[in-house]
C-alpha cells in the first residue's frame, strides 16, 4: 500500500506539529481522527512521545511474562471470548470503520468478519504449531532425543494501515498474542478511533494485565514505537517508509516483518469464464475505492476473448458509484494525497496512448475517485509499473496465459495475483510460475479468507508472513533441545576420543551416504 501509519496526516494543531518535528520525550500534543467524506472530528488523541512508547513497552514487558505464564488453554479462552466480542458488536464497529474510512457498512462488516476467522484460526491453532514435539535424531545421532518448540519473543510491535484498520493489523495481533506475546500497537492516524475501540475491546476481556496496548500519533511515534527494543515489528505500509523502519529497527537488530503493497495482475484465459472473470475483476479493483493491496491493478487477457471481456467488465464498472451515503458502492479516498497520485498514473498513461474506456481523468472528484478502466497502455507507463491503489486498471491483451505470466512477473512487486481459467491444469500451472506469494485461482482475494494460508509477498511487496501457521511462527523463536538419553556409540566429543571410535563413525557414514550418485 502506498501510504503507512509511520508518515503523513491530515490536520494537526499547532502543538501536535511541534511535538512530530522536535520528537520530544513526552508528546504533549493532540490530533483529530477526520471523516474523510465530510472531515468532520470524529474523536482527538494523543500524540505519544518517545517516553510515551517507551512506558508502553515496559508495561508490556511485564504484561508479557504473565500472558506467556499462562497454558495455551487459557490464553485461547480469552482471544476467542475477544473474537465474541467483536462478532457480538460488529454493527457497532463497522460503524466506527465507516466514519474513519468511508467505506460502506457492508465493507466494513465484511473486514471485520475475516478479522474474526483469523482470530479464531490463530487462537485454535497455535499448540498445535508450536508446542515442544519431538523431531528425528539421525542414525548418526540415534543417542539423542531431539526436541524443537517455539517460545514466544516478548513484545511486538504493530504499526497498522488505514485501508483496513481491523483485518489487517488483526493479522499479526491476534497470532502474536496466540504465540504468547504482548503487544503494543500503533494505529494509522487515519484511524486511531477503530484502533482503540479494539484495544479496549481485548481490555474488557483480559483486564488482568495490559497485554494489549495502544500508542497514537504520527510518523515519530512510528520511529520510537521502532527504535523502542521491541523484539518484532509488523509494519504495514510503502516500500519507502518500509525502508525507514529497518533504518529504525536496525539500530537494535529489531526483526521485522513488512507488508508493502502490491500491484496485483489477473490473468484472463480464452477459456475462461468471461461473466466470472468481469465480475471478479470489477470488485477486485474497485472494492474500497481500490485502496486494497491485493487488489486487481493489471489485467492481461488472451486476445481471442479481450474484446468481449473488456465490454463485460466496462459494463459492470459503469454502474459502479462512489459516495458516502449507504447505497453507494465504496467511499472516498481515505486519505487525500492519494487523489494526486491517482490523477499522475491516469494522466501518464493518456498522455503514452492509453485509452479511456471507463472514466478519466474527470473520474477525479475529491474526494471521490469514479472508476476508471484504461486500454493500450504502455507497460512502462505508472499505471502499470507503480501502484495507483485507487479505482483503476488497465487491460491489456496477450497472446496466452504464458505472456501474461511473464508481464506479471515483470514488476518490482510481488504480493498477490489472480488466474481466470477453464483448463484447471492451465490455471495451475500459471498460478505457481507468477511470482507471488499469493494467487488465487477462478476468483479474487480469496486466500486472504483462508486463515492456515501464509499471506505475504516479496521484491516491493516486503517480506515474512502473516496469518496460518508460518504466521505463528514469525512471532516465536524456535528453541531447539538435544538430551543425551544413553552413551554413545563412540565418542567424538572429547579430547580422549580413540581412533577406534572415528573409524566406526567413517565406515557408519560410508554405508550411509558414501554410495555412488547415479543419474536418474
Amino acid at each position: 500500500m502506498p501510504q503507512s501509519t509511520y508518515t503523513g496526516s491530515r490536520r494537526v494543531d499547532a502543538m501536535a506539529l511541534t511535538v512530530h518535528a522536535a520528537g520530544t520525550a513526552r508528546g504533549t500534543g493532540t490530533f483529530d481522527s477526520l471523516s474523510p467524506a465530510t472531515s468532520e472530528v470524529i474523536a482527538t488523541f494523543p500524540v505519544c512521545g518517545e517516553q510515551d512508547v517507551a512506558d508502553s513497552v515496559e508495561r508490556a514487558r511485564q504484561a508479557g511474562a504473565w500472558w506467556a505464564g499462562l497454558d495455551w488453554k487459557e490464553r485461547e479462552r480469552r482471544l476467542l471470548a475477544w473474537k465474541s466480542h467483536l462478532t457480538r458488536y460488529i454493527g457497532r464497529l463497522a460503524e466506527l470503520v465507516h466514519a474513519e474510512t468511508g467505506k460502506p457498512l457492508a465493507e466494513a462488516q465484511l473486514e471485520i468478519l475475516l478479522a474474526v476467522v483469523h482470530i479464531d484460526w490463530a487462537a485454535r491453532h497455535a499448540r498445535r504449531v508450536l508446542r515442544s514435539r519431538r523431531v528425528r535424531s539421525g542414525l548418526t545421532m540415534i543417542n539423542q532425543a531431539a526436541t524443537l518448540e517455539y517460545q514466544p519473543l516478548g513484545v511486538v510491535g504493530v504499526i497498522g494501515p488505514w485501508n483496513y484498520p481491523v483485518f489487517t493489523p488483526a493479522g499479526s495481533i491476534a497470532y502474536a498474542l496466540a504465540a504468547g506475546n504482548a503487544v503494543v500497537f500503533k494505529p494509522s492516524e487515519f484511524t486511531p478511533a477503530v484502533g482503540r475501540w479494539l484495544v479496549a475491546a481485548f481490555a474488557e476481556i483480559v483486564p488482568e494485565q495490559p497485554v494489549l496496548q495502544l500508542v497514537t500519533g504520527f510518523g515519530a511515534t512510528g520511529h520510537h514505537l521502532a527504535r523502542s527494543g521491541v523484539d518484532k515489528i509488523s509494519f504495514t505500509g510503502s516500500p519507502a517508509t518500509a525502508r525507514k523502519v529497518m533504518a529504525a529497527c536496525a539500530e537494535n537488530l529489531t526483526p521485522l516483518l513488512a507488508e508493502c503493497g502490491g500491484k496485483d495482475a489477473m490473468l484472463v484465459g480464452a477459456d475462461a469464464d468471461l461473466d466470472a472473470a468481469a465480475d471478479a475483476c470489477a470488485w477486485g479493483a474497485m472494492a474500497n475505492a481500490g485502496q486494497t493491496c491485493i487488489g486487481v491493478e493489471r489485467v492481461y487477457v488472451a486476445e481471442d476473448v479481450y474484446h468481449t471481456f473488456l465490454e463485460k467488465l466496462a459494463e459492470r464498472v459503469t454502474r459502479l458509484r462512489p459516495g458516502e451515503d449507504r447505497e453507494a458502492d465504496y467511499g472516498p479516498m481515505t486519505m487525500p494525497g492519494q487523489l494526486e497520485v491517482i490523477e499522475r498514473h491516469v494522466a501518464d498513461a493518456l498522455a503514452r496512448g492509453g485509452r479511456p474506456v471507463v472514466g478519466g481523468i474527470g473520474s477525479i472528484r475529491a474526494p471521490y475517485v469514479g472508476p476508471v478502466i484504461l486500454a493500450d497502455v504502455p507497460e512502462e507507463s505508472r499505471a502499470v509499473t507503480d501502484e495507483t491503489f485507487g479505482p483503476t486498471v488497465t487491460v491489456t491483451p496477450v497472446a496466452d496465459l504464458d505472456e501474461g505470466v511473464t508481464l506479471a512477473n515483470a514488476s518490482r512487486y510481488a504480493l498477490g495475483a489472480s488466474v481466470f481459467a477453464g483448463n484447471k491444469k492451465d490455471a495451475m500451472r500459471a498460478a505457481r510460475r507468477l511470482r507471488s506469494g499469493m494467487t488465487a485461482v477462478n476468483g479474487v482475494m480469496s486466500y486472504a479468507g483462508i486463515p492456515s494460508l501464509p499471506f505475504g509477498g516479496s521484491g516491493d511487496s516486503g517480506f515474512g508472513r502473516v496469518h496460518g501457521a508460518d504466521g505463528l511462527r514469525e512471532f516465536a523463536r524456535p528453541k531447539s533441545v538435544a538430551r543425551q538419553r544413553m552413551k554413545p556409540m563412540a565418542n567424538l566429543t572429547s579430547f580422549h576420543r580413540s581412533d577406534a571410535d572415528l573409524r566406526k563413525v567413517l565406515a557408519i557414514a560410508t554405508i550411509l551416504h558414501g554410495r555412488r550418485y547415479r543419474r536418474p
